[in-house]
């Protein structure tokens, strides 16, 4: 990997997202909207909205983050544009590792607004650091870029990177603990959640919620999703094509 390269692609990434006013909303503004919406929905349950509000506020980025990468990543191999600079010296690294860094940016700017709502404006009672909080918003939003840079490899129209949603995300949603705890569920859904990146996202929130101090278990689970988001680029890297068809 080459560092002047990366950052070039990082440079021309978010040179054409400042050109797309309407992703720039839908990442910036959509999680914040939805939390609060569900802070209105909970409004007689200042409680409820507590403990499903930290969740969200993890799971909502990583969607999406999700949904406008791989949508972004696909329109750049139909357009040709993929394969006209992987035809340059640029490595299938360099790429991946530019388009991370770029919506990267977006997400801590994404994390931070809807970290900054939640805590601040809609009242969400943390006994830990809010920038604790931050951090594993921004490592999931990280995540859902790491997830649709690789799924984009797979889909051949925009459309099907959207169907990847139900078949990557809506699954790690059900088994994450938002709805239930995991040690209730089944044991081989219980078996499922524990491989999913999103459960440890969830219980990372649940740990700032109800710790004042760094734990353990919020160490290993933040570690966990950072771990998977690495692993999960560097398999987009490796599967990265120049063409659709």
């Amino acid at each position: 990997m080459n560092a002047t390269r990366t950052l070039a692609t990082t440079a021309r990434v978010l040179r054409q997202l400042r050109h797309d006013p309407r992703t720039i909303a839908m990442m910036l503004f959509i999680p914040c909207v939805m939390l609060a919406l569900l802070y209105w929905v909970f409004d007689d349950s200042p409680r409820q909205f507590n403990v499903t509000g930290a969740s969200l506020l993890g799971i909502f980025p990583l969607i999406t983050m999700f949904l406008v990468t791989s949508i972004a990543t696909l329109r750049e191999r139909t357009s040709g544009t993929l394969e006209r600079l992987l035809a340059m010296p640029l490595a299938k690294g360099d790429l991946i590792a530019g388009y991370a860094l770029a919506f990267g940016v977006i997400a801590i700017i994404q994390a931070s607004l809807a970290t900054a709502l939640a805590v601040w404006a809609l009242d969400l009672d943390v006994a830990g650091s809010p920038w604790l909080l931050l951090v594993v918003a921004l490592l999931d939003a990280i995540l859902g870029t790491a997830l649709g840079l690789f799924v984009s490899a797979f889909a051949s129209s925009e459309f099907q990177a959207v169907q990847f949603m139900p078949a990557v995300v809506l699954p790690q949603l059900l088994l994450c603990g938002l709805f239930a705890p995991r040690d209730t569920m089944q044991p081989v859904l219980e078996a499922v959640s524990d491989v999913l990146p999103m459960s440890y996202a969830v219980d990372a929130m649940g740990e700032v919620l109800v710790n004042t101090d760094v734990t353990a278990t919020f160490v290993r689970d933040a570690s966990i999703v950072a771990g998977v988001a690495v692993l999960v680029l560097a398999l987009g890297a490796a599967t990265l094509r120049r063409r659709t068809a």
